[in-house]
């Protein structure tokens, strides 16, 4: 049976198939659905599912769920795997008892990132983690379903690597028989096994180099090679580059070879050479950063010294690639002509992206332009509330990363004593502000900390939190007040205030704008289309 399922959803369908027990995750897009989809659906399957307040606490619950024997899922977009990053190193070192699959979603373009284009690839050589690239919402499905073999097999997590491409796109996908999971799991002491200290920790290392090396041999197995030799030349791709491949292909009405890799890390080499070894011309294409051709280029010195290798020199770095880039590329591979299709000439005016009607940023935003006075430094944080950045608003003087608009002001304050205000958004304090906020406090600087309480991770979904009052498998829970965190971090100039009260916003801002302690103003007050959400359903 076939179903049309985006790729996101084909993910959450082969962690069904293989069994899984166990899934954390932090909202990010293009991640988001999964754990959107898993909140609703795991106590129907027997899975435990969470939100959990990060991406490194996302991964460390798994990790001690996999120890106790369970099969885990953690979910989360590329800067997540940098927050996770202290807990996949050592992850890696001690291996898994129980199976472990870890999505990443990258985001070339950058279409629902404001940080950068990163390549989470780069983990590979960084953590010597296994990463499986799959091109389709089939193959994601497949892949997830490898992922839990291969971890399995070796002991060892391995990645998924998507991008907004794969886990956005929908195509039928083949529905197979869903596993039911284990409801619990034990913990058995080993201490050579699960404590990463020294001399063990360097034993464990040398192990984790020889289970590359066997991963390696099983990587052979995967890939596929389509067409047949013309004129020696020979295309190698993967993941979301390998359709725009085909389809170029089937336009230019070409049968060159193509390579198609499964595995990232570890490469099968000997599939490689095998490909390249008699060829004049090959074009590596990928996304984005050039890691495979960097590889290639060494297998090419020792196998086929005189290839030509196109790559980078053909392709952008920079952005998503299109069939129209790719065609470019393969025309100067194959000598074809390829005409670019002409482009619309319509002449659309520039819009900038919108807060939502009845939202209540626009009153916080209001209330800041009116009270702040002329000079005043603002800070920006990752959530709906970035769009301050752009018109009628621009509201924005440094944006960086997740919790880090805290970190950031007390620096500024710091260096230069200016005033300042900056913004954090509800799931992002509790993601990464508090840290940042005992640390403002503890090291005595004043800015002006306006927490924007919107009582939901607004800007991926709808996502609860822990300041919400409810789990991600929708069970009631402790809420975790804010003001009241702030509070026990020592913060003395304290105020909880529904913006849609704008005289006494305004008022509240100028008055801790001039204290010489850190402030906090928590802007409190339902998002917009969440309460219309809310009402709808009842």
């Amino acid at each position: 049976m076939k179903k049309i399922l985006l790729g996101n959803e084909a993910i959450v369908q082969g962690a069904l198939e293989a069994g899984v027990d166990f899934v954390s995750a932090y909202p990010g897009t293009p991640s988001s659905e999964i754990g959107i989809i898993f909140g609703k659906i795991a106590k129907k399957h027997g899975i435990y599912f969470e939100f959990s307040t990060n991406e490194k606490v996302a991964l460390e619950a798994a990790v001690g769920a996999s120890f106790s024997g369970l099969k885990c899922l953690v979910a989360m977009k590329n800067f997540g795997l940098n927050v996770a990053s202290d807990a996949l190193l050592p992850f890696v070192y001690t291996g898994t008892k129980g199976p472990t699959v870890i999505i990443v979603a990258d985001d070339p373009s950058c279409w629902s990132s404001g940080q950068s284009e990163e390549n989470s690839r780069a983990f590979a050589y960084l953590a010597h983690i296994p990463i499986l690239e799959p091109s389709d919402a089939q193959e994601a499905k497949e892949f997830v379903k490898l992922g839990f073999k291969v971890s399995e097999k070796f002991n060892i997590p391995v990645i998924v690597r998507t991008t907004t491409r794969i886990a956005h796109q929908k195509m039928p996908v083949e529905i197979g028989k869903i596993k039911r999971s284990k409801t619990t799991g034990r913990f058995v002491k080993d201490v050579n096994r699960f404590v990463t200290m020294p001399p063990r920790v360097l034993e464990m290392k040398e192990e984790l180099l020889d289970k590359i090396e066997r991963i390696r041999e099983f990587a052979e197995k995967t890939g596929i090679i389509q067409g047949r030799a013309s004129d020696k030349l020979g295309i190698i791709t993967s993941g979301i580059s390998y359709l725009y491949v085909m389809e170029v292909l089937k336009e230019f009405k070409m049968n060159i070879p193509v390579l198609k890799l499964a595995f990232f890390y570890p490469l099968p080499e000997k599939k490689i050479k095998n490909f390249i070894k008699g060829l004049k011309k090959v074009l590596i294409v990928e996304e984005l950063e050039p890691f495979l051709e960097k590889e290639i280029k060494a297998l090419a010195k020792e196998n086929n010294p005189k290839l030509q290798i196109l790559g980078k020199d053909v392709l952008p770095e920079v952005r998503e690639l299109n069939t129209e880039k790719v065609g470019l590329a393969v025309a100067k591979l194959s000598g074809k002509q390829y005409r670019i299709p002409k482009s619309s000439s319509l002449n659309v005016p520039k819009r900038f992206p919108r807060l939502c009607p009845n939202c209540s940023y626009w009153f916080v935003f209001s209330a800041i332009k009116k009270a702040a006075p002329k000079g005043t430094i603002f800070g920006g944080d990752i959530g709906c509330y970035m769009l301050a950045g752009f018109p009628p608003h621009n509201l924005q003087d440094y944006l960086s990363c997740m919790g880090s608009s805290i970190g950031i002001a007390h620096g500024i304050k710091k260096g230069s004593g200016q005033k300042l205000i900056t913004l954090i958004g509800d799931s992002t304090f509790f993601h990464a502000g508090i840290p940042a906020l005992i640390n403002t406090v503890f090291n005595k600087s004043n800015p002006l900390i306006i927490v924007m309480d919107n009582r939901i991770t607004a800007m991926t979904g709808h996502q609860t939190h822990p300041g919400v009052g409810q789990t991600g498998m929708g069970e009631p829970t402790e809420e975790i007040k804010i003001d009241e965190v702030a509070k026990a971090c020592g913060v003395k100039n304290i105020k909880v205030i529904d913006p849609i009260n704008i005289k006494e916003l305004q008022n509240t801002i100028k008055e801790f704008l001039n204290k010489k302690e850190v402030s906090v103003i928590v802007a409190r007050r339902m998002c917009a289309y969440w309460a219309k959400r809310l009402k709808r359903k009842k």
